[in-house]
């Protein structure tokens, strides 16, 4: 369910942030293809070192992927010593500072309407479901729920008593305007969590969003005998 960290993010709009490395990225990613550093230079019109040099930049910031291949379909003695060819690794590139996840509440936001409309659940029983299965993959996925907070964008911060504070709300524009819809997702999301990490010694506890100088309205906090 995962994709790239925001670090990863942040790090990929950093190297395309170079003229040409931006685009020989999106030659790249047009072409649909592996493409080789020959090609790549004859495309932007610069050396085949200067575009290795790029290509593999790129590769090292996650935003292009490289393999090696033959340059032609004959195989064995004289066919030739493999070539490096890359392809886009990230289609496209976003990141925000502080982080969000707006992708996420989308995509979640958009599986609740369709399993609503399929079915006839009521919307906020469909929107608590979906959201509660994300967070047990996620929990699975990352085995403990500081994993989960600090993978997901919430900030997460040592509380009073054993508490987690989350100090960042990765959905923070839609909850200002659908805050009752949003922070109910949250909930759900993070109650999923706990569930798939099978954190059975911590339990979500429902906050005014900005209480304590923290954004989310929701906290973790140890679950009570």
């Amino acid at each position: 369910m995962a994709g790239p960290t925001w670090r990863q993010r942040l790090g990929a709009l950093a190297a395309l942030g170079e003229d040409r490395r931006r685009a020989l990225y999106l030659y790249v990613r047009a072409a649909g293809r592996p493409v080789g550093r020959d090609e790549a230079a004859d495309a932007l019109g610069v050396s085949r070192a200067a575009a290795a040099a790029h290509l593999d930049r790129l590769v090292d910031d996650g935003v292009l992927s490289a393999t090696f291949a033959k340059p032609s379909e004959r195989r064995g003695p004289g066919s030739g010593r493999p070539s490096k060819f890359y392809e886009a690794a990230l289609t496209e590139v976003v990141a925000a500072v502080p982080e969000r996840s707006y992708e996420l509440a989308g995509d979640l936001l958009a599986a609740a309407a369709e399993r609503s409309m399929a079915g006839g659940t009521p919307m906020t029983e469909a929107l608590a479901a979906v959201g509660r299965e994300a967070g047990e993959a996620l929990g699975a996925e990352y085995g403990s729920i500081g994993a989960v907070l600090g993978a997901t964008g919430y900030d997460p911060v040592p509380g009073e008593g054993g508490s987690i504070e989350l100090d960042n709300c990765p959905f923070h524009r839609l909850s200002r305007g659908h805050r009752e819809v949003v922070c109910s997702l949250n909930g759900a999301l993070l109650a999923g969590a706990l569930a798939g990490c099978a954190d059975a010694e911590h339990a979500v506890e429902a906050v005014e969003p900005g209480a304590g100088g923290h954004a989310c309205c929701a906290r973790i906090v140890p679950r009570t005998p």
